[in-house]
């Protein structure tokens, strides 16, 4: 199973955590096209709290966290 998580404004409309079977997601791309993120929203990456690229094979037990970027000031 890999769990993705959610953050910030990529929660909006979506649920903030989802579980795939390893089988159904052998990337992050797959994952975020699954959920309607495209990677141009996409500004942090973790794979198991490790900054990761999109394109890296997910495992079994992954825990993959995704950040927009997030504006202040």
């Amino acid at each position: 199973m890999v769990e993705v998580r959610l953050f910030a404004t990529l929660r909006r409309g979506r649920e903030k955590i989802y579980q795939y079977a390893s089988e159904q997601a052998p990337d992050g791309l797959t994952v975020l096209a699954d959920l309607g993120i495209g990677p141009e929203e996409v500004k942090i990456f973790l794979i198991n709290g490790h900054h990761s690229a999109l394109d890296v094979p997910l495992s079994d037990g992954d825990i993959v966290s995704v950040f927009p970027a997030v504006g202040g000031g």
